[in-house]
């Protein structure tokens, strides 16, 4: 139980989430990269609906994105990178088999009410960061169209930190070897690691991280879709047989159920603004 005037993991987690949310639009460096995407999926909206303005395609985003709990930077990404709906089609996805949410093993406890995206890569954080022994560490999802890793979910690094590493490519860290070979990797010393750029190294450092180990999150087919990293403030020999093994479970299962929310929770998200879109076809939409 928590006592009286102290907030639970799960409340400084969520409040942290609103931070790092608010930070994102008022932060330069985020908002350069996140407003093009968005722009452009503004853009197919308006003129896919034949809607009056940008604004009205904002706000089909917008709607979806509450309805659903699924962000709209996520929505925008997808929408880019997907074939658009057949227009003589009343559904985008006619013909997609409905696959069943998938449990996560690691943690047989899970409560139904944190079943969400956020909820779920919080607890991979957490049970990777459990079996490594350390406190700081973050998750990382795969943008689609092979742009990178965009960070979603941290505890125990400073602001800096988070900053330089919100969106990154598959070079200049630790991460990038471990995408391409689909395994877990371990960085010893970030000191003397050979795998960092010197910005890289130097935001790592500067965090009190002195070794890290990655496990990518993997669907059924062995694809990567994002990435788990323990931070420790000293040198690491790596994991031991069993703790690679327990990772091995928290990063199949992370990744097979961002698997399935990107095949499901999104794209009925999808759904439904195209249904919205169809009915509300040349109108002009306000923000609520």
């Amino acid at each position: 139980m928590t006592e009286p005037g102290h907030r639970s993991a799960d409340e400084e987690a969520e409040r942290g989430e609103l931070r790092r949310q608010r930070a994102e639009v008022c932060d330069p460096r985020a908002r350069g990269r996140v407003h093009p995407l968005i722009s452009q999926a503004q853009g197919i909206v308006r003129e896919r609906y034949r809607l009056a303005d940008a604004d009205s395609a904002f706000v089909l985003l917008q709607r979806a994105s509450q309805r659903f709990d699924v962000k709209i930077r996520t929505l925008a990404d997808f929408l880019v990178s997907l074939p658009g709906p057949d227009p003589r089609e009343p559904l985008w996805f006619p013909r997609r088999l409905r696959q069943p949410e998938p449990d996560l093993r690691f943690e047989p406890a899970h409560q139904p009410d944190t079943r969400n995206r956020g909820g779920v890569l919080g607890a991979v954080l957490s049970q990777t960061l459990s079996v490594v022994g350390t406190g700081m560490g973050n998750v990382q999802v795969s943008e689609r169209a092979g742009r990178g890793l965009v960070l979603e979910k941290h505890t125990g690094l400073p602001p800096g930190f988070v900053e330089f590493f919100d969106h990154v490519g598959h070079a200049g860290t630790s991460c990038g070897p471990a995408a391409r070979q689909v395994t877990q990797v371990t960085v010893r010393d970030v000191e003397t690691d050979p795998v960092f750029t010197e910005p890289a190294r130097a935001a790592i450092l500067a965090a009190g991280s002195r070794a890290c180990h990655s496990v990518p999150l993997t669907t059924a087919s062995g694809l990567c879709v994002g990435m788990v990293s323990a931070h420790l403030d000293r040198t690491f020999d790596g994991p031991t047989r069993a703790q690679l093994k327990a990772l091995d479970v928290v990063g199949a299962d992370g990744g097979r159920w961002l698997a399935w929310h990107a095949g499901t929770v999104v794209l009925d998200a999808l759904e439904h603004l195209h249904g919205v879109g169809r009915r509300m076809r040349g109108t002009r939409l306000r923000r609520q």
